[in-house]
């Protein structure tokens, strides 16, 4: 272990905050999300490989790439409109087919390797956990209703995970995650309502 005890439940505790922060701005369609989700993440990284979910920390590394990118598609649209708020809307069928099939299938491959190459402590739930995060976070940048979906599914799971991996502060983070995921979808929905969408945003 490279981090001690006591480091590493401080750095948790300080991205469960920040994690917190960055859902409760992007509910409400705030572009300063990504600034919180980057700062939350970046600690991740450590924090989950030295609790032994490689998938989960490599996740983090593409969050930082994947936030920055949103940031820029968000801050784009947000002067495009200009507004504060971006537009939202959802997926067609054929879409949403398309991003299932693809997620389980990166998700059962990454959980094999991790089985067969790491001693990663859990690599299926590990790896569906992280597949299905690189989508819900892709669809996110995207700003597709559907990111949410991915969330509440990606946050049940995780507390689950994170609970038998004795890190409980993240285990409640993602619990307060799951509560707010769900406030974010109806939020969205209304939003998207509310509002009359150019077929290109």
């Amino acid at each position: 272990m490279i981090l001690s005890d006591e480091t590493l439940w401080l750095l948790e505790w300080v991205a469960a905050g920040l994690g917190v922060i960055n859902i409760a701005l992007l509910i409400f369609r705030s572009q300063w999300n990504f600034a919180f989700a980057i700062l939350s993440v970046s600690l991740y990284v450590f924090i989950f490989f030295e609790k032994r979910l490689y998938a989960e920390s490599a996740l983090q590394l593409f969050f930082i790439a994947a936030n920055l990118w949103g940031w820029t598609l968000w801050r784009r649209v947000a002067g495009d409109q200009g507004q504060g708020q971006v537009p939202v809307r959802w997926l067609d069928w054929r879409s949403r087919a398309v991003w299932l099939v693809a997620t389980a299938a990166i998700s059962l491959n990454l959980g094999w390797v991790m089985h067969r190459y790491t001693n990663a402590a859990m690599p299926f739930a590990d790896s569906a956990i992280a597949g299905a995060s690189v989508a819900a976070q892709i669809l996110l940048g995207y700003r597709r209703i559907e990111n949410w979906v991915i969330w509440i599914a990606v946050d049940v799971a995780a507390v689950l995970l994170y609970i038998n991996r004795g890190l409980y502060p993240t285990a409640g983070l993602y619990g307060g995650m799951l509560v707010m995921s769900l406030i974010g979808l109806k939020e969205w929905v209304e939003a998207s309502q509310r509002q009359v969408v150019p077929a290109a945003a």
